[in-house]
C-alpha cells in the first residue's frame, strides 16, 4: 500500500517543479519590475510554503482514495474536484509568470480557491483529517488571491498600439 501513498503524495509536486522552472527566470527579470504590496511574503518563502502545501494536499488525496476503496464510483466527485483544483493550481504559474496575464491569473486563482473550497466540502464527510490538510492551502490561496489582485490593480497591462 506504500506505492499509492508515495505516488499520490508526490503527484502535486510535479506541477510545482514545472512552476518553479517557469518562475525561476521571471523572479529575477520581470517580477521585480512590478509594483507589489508591502505585505507580500518574501520570495524565499514561496518554495517552502508550496512544498508543505503540496505534500499536505497529496497526502489528503491519498486518505480520501484509501477511505473510498480506490478510484471507485464514490470517489468520482471528491477526487474529481481534487484533480480539477490540481489542474487549476498548475495552470496559474504559466498564466502569471509565463504569459504575464495578471487579470487572467486573478480570474483563474479565484476559480481555484472556490474549487478547493468545494473539494473540502466533498471531503469532509469522508475524512476530516484530509479536509483539515487542505485548510492551510485554502488560507494561502486567500492570501495569494489578495496579492494577485493588488499586483493586477497596481500594474495595468500596456495597450498594444
Amino acid at each position: 500500500m506504500w506505492l499509492p501513498l508515495v505516488g499520490m503524495t508526490a503527484l502535486p509536486h510535479l506541477g510545482g517543479f514545472y512552476g518553479g522552472y517557469i518562475t525561476r527566470a521571471q523572479v529575477k527579470t520581470w517580477y521585480p519590475t512590478l509594483q507589489k504590496p508591502s505585505w507580500r511574503p518574501p520570495n524565499g518563502a514561496f518554495p517552502i510554503v508550496w512544498t508543505c502545501l503540496y505534500t499536505g494536499m497529496g497526502y489528503g488525496s491519498y486518505l480520501i482514495w484509501k477511505e473510498l476503496g480506490g478510484f471507485t464510483e464514490d470517489a468520482v466527485v471528491p477526487l474529481g474536484l481534487y484533480g480539477l483544483q490540481l489542474a487549476l493550481n498548475w495552470a496559474w504559474t504559466p498564466l502569471f509568470f509565463g504569459a504575464h496575464k495578471l487579470k487572467w491569473a486573478l480570474i483563474e486563482i479565484v476559480l481555484l480557491t472556490g474549487t478547493v473550497g468545494a473539494t473540502m466540502v466533498s471531503w469532509y464527510p469522508i475524512s476530516r483529517t484530509a479536509t483539515w490538510l487542505l485548510a492551510p492551502y485554502l488560507s494561502w490561496l486567500c492570501l495569494a488571491c489578495s496579492l494577485n489582485y493588488c499586483i493586477w490593480r497596481d500594474n495595468p497591462e500596456k495597450k498594444e498600439e
